[in-house]
């Protein structure tokens, strides 16, 4: 699993070709965010945590967004433990870098979290350390299949991030 599995996923709704692949990584939001030309609030990251059971729970927030513990408690009902690389690499397919809600190797419960709505779209990876693909909130929400929207991140609301929800597009979106 990977960027093929990704753009496997995105065929159905004929984005494949839309992601995007760089000579330069894109592993974290500030290198993702340079790559692209982009404020680090834009950059999607998808964030594993541990769930109940076997499964993990995926939420992808905002770039400068950081997880509440106490939100989150309250949201899921336990304790935000962050995956091991391993673990997030078996349970969503892939490496740390290249995650994100999208052809995944488990059916894994896909959350978004509320600190991207003052963005029209948004960045987030396709599988590997070097792609991305725009997408604005309700394609992110349908191509990731998530359960509901969450307010489990803090850090973001205070910032004044350059730009305002309408008219941060990039051309053609």
């Amino acid at each position: 699993m990977s960027i093929e599995s990704v753009k496997s996923h995105l065929k159905q709704w004929n984005r494949e070709g839309d992601v995007m692949e760089f000579d330069t990584s894109s592993a974290t939001v500030i290198e993702a965010a340079e790559t692209i030309g982009v404020i680090p609030a834009r950059i999607a990251k998808t964030l594993s945590f541990k769930g109940e059971g076997d499964h993990a729970i995926l939420v992808v927030a905002a770039g400068d967004a950081k997880v509440d513990n106490k939100k989150f408690r309250q949201t899921f009902g336990f304790k935000a433990r962050m995956l091991s690389p391993e673990e997030v690499l078996e349970q969503t397919g892939h490496a740390i870098g290249g995650v994100c809600p999208f052809g995944l190797a488990n059916d894994l419960a896909v959350f978004l979290d509320v600190s991207m709505k003052r963005f029209e779209s948004l960045f987030p990876a396709c599988g590997s350390s070097n792609s991305a693909i725009e997408l604005r909130l309700a394609e992110l929400f349908e191509y990731s299949g998530a359960k509901d929207w969450a307010d489990v991140c803090k850090g973001w609301e205070e910032k004044g991030n350059g730009e305002t929800a309408v008219g941060n597009a990039v051309d053609g979106f």
